[in-house]
């Protein structure tokens, strides 16, 4: 069902008044504390955080010299927005007291009273010890890969996918415990081959399609799909329409997009494409089938419709569970923008609004494609501090001579009222969550410095500011909104990989967890990924944008529940053994029940197969097992 709209809309990022966004289609100078813009002057690192004017002089400024401190300067494009600057102020912070320790002070190495991470009781504050890391604990995760002892390339802006990350399901195949749980090592980049290996769609030829039901799918798409991708205009919906009915479907962008729409719309209608019978035809393939004749000349194109009809076209092969068919079409998609969006000119005002959305779209499903697979980067993230966050669409919004028929328009099949409501909660909270585990996926894994607290901090942030028609509940109530049931699996797998190192440094010895700090942050991971995983059918709400990406996640945190079941000292921390017998078994089998639909699905079910015989067996012969 359509979420309703309050009288006061809120900013689920900044938690400002939605009017206060839509009457500000350009943020203003004043907004810069959120997003900053690039600044001309030459000042390191340090000098920009203490807010002094910095000399320029290099290898070291004069404050650095002065302080005896690393000077570093960045880039230039290269941005800091308002959580990297909290993360460099602690580390900063955290590096001073380390020089201190080394001239013989021995300070704690918490977080400061004004920190924000001491002001929330769901983080860990300034008198936790999980702050501080025994050497013998930074020794081992530095050795797997875990801490690099140095911050990231200051050409790298935190707030991207990194090149190289351990996110991955298989990556966990390499970790102690589990490896112990399969037969053969598998390469990481084995899901990608799968992939790569795979044969093409296939559709039948055009042989046409019935819009009989056209209205039913068109109100399902504003009411369940659009909500995901926020892309296309209700208010000038019904034109398009009018225009593709014109033109009999046969050219152009809109009859493309219109055709997607219908796609998309019959697809959110009809539940997981899971349930559809192997031999089926999927929601919606007609429709598709019809735009993909259409698709070529529109890539031809460089307008923001064309983008548009791209980005729709994506989301429904990622509902075909066809993860590089949809890159290669957002690649494409990376490539417009860029053009596009390379020079103000190009893009006529009536069309900023909607490239906006279409750039969110690529830059979110490009970094979730990033985070399973090994593929190359398209470029679009460094228009990202250029770009703003999406408004709200006008009436006005998408006029264009490209959009235009001169033929007779048949006005008998639409009204002339809005498809739908122009949803925007969803669309501007999950940019702002993308952020932060692109941040997540940059710092955990490459410093050894304790910005944990930061991290939960700012996930915390996150999820007070929603606004309350998306805004669930952190128990584990089932929810009847998708858009807050997806919402809540997102935030526990977030909080799950900012705390998952410290699972691997219990994993490489035990006596890690003797430290309260250290088991105090592996139960707060157990405690997340349980809570994505017991009640493993809310993953279907999905299904629309989410079904391969929420498979893989299951697949980690399935393997991560059972190495923890082979830790004595891990196992502790979990629920009763009955109980995560019957959590494991029950992913195992909604796995499985995915993985007809794509070889990387096929090989994740068959490993989680193999490590749960192998985990029972192995329970057995220790007089665990039931």
């Amino acid at each position: 069902m359509p979420l309703s709209t309050p009288e006061r809309d809120v900013d689920p990022i900044t938690g400002s008044d939605e009017a206060e966004l839509t009457s500000q289609k350009k943020r203003s100078n004043s907004d810069a504390t959120e997003y900053p813009r690039r600044r001309a002057t030459i000042a390191c690192q340090i000098c920009r955080l203490r807010k002094t004017r910095c000399n320029g002089a290099k290898p070291k400024c004069q404050l650095c010299t002065d302080l005896d401190a690393e000077c570093v300067y960045r880039e230039p494009g290269i941005k800091l927005d308002a959580g990297d600057k909290l993360i460099l102020e602690h580390l900063t912070r955290i590096e001073s007291l380390l020089h201190s320790s080394l001239a013989g002070h021995k300070p704690q190495l918490g977080l400061s009273s004004t920190s924000p991470a001491t002001s929330n009781d769901t983080n860990l504050g300034s008198e936790d010890p999980m702050v501080r890391l025994p050497s013998a604990v930074t020794n081992q995760m530095s050795a797997a890969g875990l801490g690099s002892w140095a911050n990231p390339p200051p050409s790298i802006s935190i707030s991207t996918m990194p090149k190289v990350h351990t996110t991955p399901a298989l990556h966990l195949l390499q970790w102690p415990l589990i490896r112990d749980l399969i037969s053969r090592p598998y390469d990481p980049q084995k899901l990608l081959q799968l992939e790569m290996a795979r044969e093409p769609i296939r559709m039948t030829p055009n042989s046409g399609f019935d819009l009989t039901n056209a209205p039913a799918y068109i109100r399902a798409f504003f009411d369940h799909a659009n909500v995901w991708y926020a892309c296309v205009n209700p208010y000038t919906w019904n034109r398009y329409y009018r225009i593709a009915l014109a033109q009999g479907f046969q050219e152009g962008p809109v009859s493309c997009l219109v055709l997607l729409v219908l796609a998309l719309g019959s697809a959110s209608r009809s539940g997981s494409i899971a349930f559809i019978p192997a031999d089926g035809e999927p929601p919606g393939l007609p429709y598709f089938s019809a735009a993909w004749t259409l698709l070529p000349s529109v890539m031809m194109r460089n307008s923001a419709i064309a983008a548009q009809c791209m980005i729709l076209a994506s989301a429904y092969l990622f509902y075909l569970v066809r993860p590089l068919e949809a890159w290669t079409l957002l690649s494409n998609v990376s490539m417009k923008l860029q053009l596009l969006l390379g020079n103000p000119t190009r893009v006529p005002p009536q069309w900023k609004e909607l490239s906006v959305r279409v750039y969110w779209n690529s830059l979110l499903y490009e970094s979730d494609l990033l985070a399973e697979l090994d593929l190359p980067h398209s470029g679009i993230v460094h228009f990202e501090e250029s770009v703003d966050l999406p408004g709200r669409f006008g009436e006005e919004d998408d006029s264009d001579e490209d959009t235009t028929d001169d033929r007779e328009i048949d006005t008998t099949q639409c009204t002339e009222e809005p498809a739908g409501r122009d949803e925007l909660w969803y669309f501007l909270a999950e940019i702002a969550l993308r952020r932060l585990l692109n941040r997540v996926s940059h710092l955990i894994y490459q410093l050894d410095r304790p910005i944990v607290s930061e991290l939960d901090f700012q996930l915390s942030q996150w999820y007070e500011s929603l606004p309350q028609p998306v805004k669930f509940p952190l128990t584990q109530t089932p929810l009847s909104n998708p858009v807050q049931t997806v919402l809540r699996l997102r935030y526990n797998a977030c909080r799950t990989i900012i705390y998952r190192p410290y699972i691997l440094a219990v994993f490489e010895n035990e006596q890690a967890c003797t430290d309260r700090g250290v088991r105090e942050c592996c139960r707060r991971c157990l405690d997340a990924t349980l809570r994505q995983l017991e009640q493993i059918t809310s993953h279907r709400e999905g299904h629309l944008p989410y079904l391969w990406q929420g498979a893989l996640s299951m697949v980690s945190q399935t393997l991560l529940i059972m190495g923890a079941t082979m830790s004595p000292v891990l196992s502790t921390l979990l629920p009763p053994p009955l109980r995560v017998d019957a959590i494991i078994s029950s992913v195992v089998a909604e796995v499985e029940r995915y993985s007809h639909l794509a070889p990387s699905l096929k090989l994740s079910a068959d490993i989680i197969r193999e490590a749960e015989n192998r985990r029972q067996i192995c329970l057995r012969s220790r007089g665990l097992g039931i």
